[in-house]
């Protein structure tokens, strides 16, 4: 009696491979003959499939190179696993920083992230979650953009249910869980250091006063100069778009306007930076006669000649502690909780850009 040929029983065959389709349980029960509940049992570990027919299906997935959906087989027991995270930019330390601080925590949960960019840019931002929405994740974590001028595209999200944290960019506009530093503090102790190092006639550069951070960045400015019997003056105070070459256009307005400032305290290390790099193009000595603090505690601030005083906002920590909120969220009934407002502390690092003595 003639033997029939000999074939692999794990071989992947013709048709899968000719038409490339995506390979699924069904595939796997016909290549070695049990049903596709077998199959996703044994896949999922299930104590009534024996360790044999474990094997059998795993060494057989792995022949035929299938590749579970997690989305799906989340969805299936109502959970994407998904969290979307908007940032206006990952390029920044700053954000990037904060993503990490967010992917460590979710991941140590088995979640995965989503990471979009706004670009600072509205539409952007309401496509974006438009698409999270369109995703099925199980909640959103944003910082906005400096050009949201409305955020109706939020309420679609709350109105699903669906768990949103607003990080270091907020607003109180809408009743939302957010994590910041306390910028209002941390503004005031960076002025009043400059006010104890002798300067007098501090500038602000700011931004888009929509945008909470940069309200209360300024209205710390502000109460520091007051407790310390310095009138404050508006001249003084200059919307930047808190890149380099902001900062460099606000300082060259300030000189056109010959306001006589002798320090800066900017909202943004990166306009600082542009400040730094004007005023060294005209020679003015740094910090003797002008003293620079920035905002963030950009790497880079370390290494720029003199070295630039700024606030750490501790980007890590903000990125932990919005995905804690993010957990208790989920895990707890939100029907009428108050909202959440977590404080991350902050501190000023001073370095030679501000010392005089």
């Amino acid at each position: 009696m003639d033997k029939k040929p000999f074939r692999p029983i794990f071989c992947v065959p013709y048709k899968l491979m000719r038409k490339k389709e995506k390979i699924t349980i069904h595939d796997i029960a016909m290549e070695i003959g049990v049903t596709a509940s077998t199959v996703s049992r044994a896949l999922n570990n299930h104590p009534r499939i024996s360790e044999t027919t474990k094997k059998m299906v795993l060494d057989a997935a792995k022949a035929i190179n299938y590749k579970p959906n997690r989305i799906a087989a989340a969805l299936r027991h109502g959970k994407s696993k998904l969290i979307g995270i908007i940032v206006p930019t990952i390029n920044r330390n700053f954000f990037s920083s904060i993503v990490r601080g967010i992917e460590e925590q979710a991941n140590a949960l088995d979640y995965k992230v989503m990471i979009s960019q706004s670009y600072d840019e509205y539409e952007k931002e309401v496509a974006t979650i438009e698409a999270l929405l369109d995703a099925r994740v199980d909640g959103i974590m944003v910082s906005l953009g400096k050009n949201t001028h409305s955020f109706e595209h939020f309420n679609a999200v709350l109105q699903k249910g669906i768990p949103l944290v607003f990080f270091d960019r907020t607003t109180d506009e809408l009743n939302v869980n957010q994590v910041t530093i306390n910028d209002y503090l941390s503004a005031y102790q960076a002025t009043h250091h400059l006010l104890e190092q002798g300067y007098r006639h501090i500038a602000h550069f700011t931004s888009h006063m929509k945008i909470r951070i940069y309200q209360e960045r300024l209205r710390g400015y502000k109460q520091a100069l007051l407790d310390n019997g310095i009138n404050f003056d508006p001249t003084l105070v200059v919307e930047s778009n808190m890149q380099l070459d902001g900062g460099q256009k606000s300082t060259r307005q300030l000189l056109d306007k010959n306001q006589g400032f002798d320090a800066i305290f900017s909202a943004s290390d990166y306009a600082i930076v542009g400040a730094l790099q004007e005023l060294k193009r005209i020679n003015v000595k740094i910090p003797q006669e002008v003293g620079l603090v920035g905002f963030s505690n950009e790497p880079f601030t370390a290494f720029t000649e003199p070295t630039l005083s700024t606030v750490d906002q501790k980007a890590v920590s903000i990125g932990k502690s919005a995905a804690t909120l993010f957990f208790e969220m989920i895990n707890t009934d939100q029907k009428n909780k108050p909202t959440v407002k977590k404080v991350v502390d902050a501190n000023l690092i001073i370095r030679a850009s501000s010392q005089r003595f």
